[in-house]
């Protein structure tokens, strides 16, 4: 079994979806397939613009939301023929009045919390994944779509939730074994705690999904499908003679990832190394290139630099004094402190005098 993972750019539109499907119908000739899908490209951005245009009292969210309708309404109607509408346009229009409700709230409370928040994200790869769900059993591909809420268990850290690996493993393990369906369907990105509530896995979570499905039924491989060739040596954005890196090690994805490579989500590397499952980085609009392969071990080039990344907005913070010499506890009320705020730190150094961090 092989899971194929579709972002936002891959079904931003009738003619991307479309290329998508003919990806899906052509990988699942080979093995069983479990396709993992991101919202429309921009949806996700768009539900929590409402959310926070409704906490400020600003009546504008219902513009925002009928906009959100048109475009998943449209969509279905450029994709399924006439007859085959009905049920995936009463799919769309009732989890659009439940955005609508669930802003209205919002409106009327002045209030927009993170669990409210994850709710209301969540509709976009509810839509999406329906949708395409629905177009590949109207163009003849047989497919289960299933609502990931129901499968993946997490702690209730809302917004960027932590993983129950035991009882996650468990219940996908449950569904997809004795499963006879050679093609399935879920939304990425969303998941559900202990009380089933919706969580969410961080925004780029459709590709952590990705893989903890794969690395919970032992998939063949996990396939992450995107707007671009794979990794680069470099930001094309900012270097112009960057080129494709053709494998990485998974501890060389991650650390590219960590650092500022936004191909790859980095948390997603962690589930399938341990089983050590190769991920593919596949260009939904250019198939047949070959993608990155990231496995246990890269192959050697002759070079010690895999690749060069960047981040921006970062803060570089110095901590000095006479007085930390020989203190013990400076550290740890420092890391604390940006703990307790939820700041990531990326890299520490600190003098060998003990005297500055």
């Amino acid at each position: 079994m092989q899971v194929l993972k579709f972002g936002g750019s891959s079904v931003a539109n009738p003619e991307n979806i479309k290329r998508a499907v003919e990806i899906i119908k052509h990988k699942s000739q080979n093995e069983p397939t479990i396709v993992v899908v991101s919202a429309l490209g921009g949806i996700t951005n768009q539900l929590l613009e409402a959310g926070r245009t409704a906490a400020k009292g600003d009546e504008l969210y219902k513009e925002i939301i009928h906009a959100i309708t048109t475009r998943h309404l449209e969509l279905v109607k450029s994709l399924l023929p006439l007859t085959d509408q009905s049920s995936t346009l009463s799919f769309v229009m009732q989890r659009c009045h439940e955005i609508e409700d669930i802003c209205n709230g919002v409106y009327l409370l002045r209030e927009f919390s993170s669990k409210t928040e994850d709710r209301l994200i969540a509709y976009g790869e509810l839509l999406s994944s329906w949708i395409l769900s629905a177009h590949l059993s109207a163009t003849g591909n047989h497919n289960v779509w299933k609502d990931a809420r129901e499968l993946i268990r997490t702690d209730v850290h809302f917004t960027k939730a932590v993983v129950d690996y035991n009882a996650t493993n468990h219940r996908l393990q449950e569904f997809f074994f004795p499963a006879s369906s050679n093609l399935y369907v879920l939304p990425g990105f969303i998941a559900s705690d202990p009380n089933g509530n919706t969580t969410t896995l961080g925004r780029g979570g459709s590709d952590y999904t990705a893989a903890i499905l794969g690395a919970a039924i032992e998939a063949s491989v996990v396939e992450i499908w995107t707007d671009v060739s794979g990794m680069m040596t470099a930001d094309p954005r900012l270097v112009s003679n960057a080129k494709d890196i053709p494998t990485l090690s998974y501890q060389e994805a991650m650390e590219l990832s960590h650092f500022g490579a936004k191909v790859i989500y980095p948390p997603t590397i962690q589930p399938v190394m341990t089983k050590k499952i190769p991920v593919v980085i596949k260009n939904t609009f250019a198939p047949d290139d070959p993608g990155t392969l990231i496995q246990a071990h890269s192959k050697v080039n002759g070079t010690p630099i895999r690749g060069i990344s960047s981040i921006k907005n970062i803060a570089l913070l110095s901590l000095e004094g006479s007085g930390m010499v020989g203190i013990p506890g400076f550290s740890k009320r420092l890391f604390e402190a940006l703990a307790n705020q939820e700041i990531n730190v990326v890299l520490i150094t600190q003098a060998s005098s003990e005297h500055s961090i």
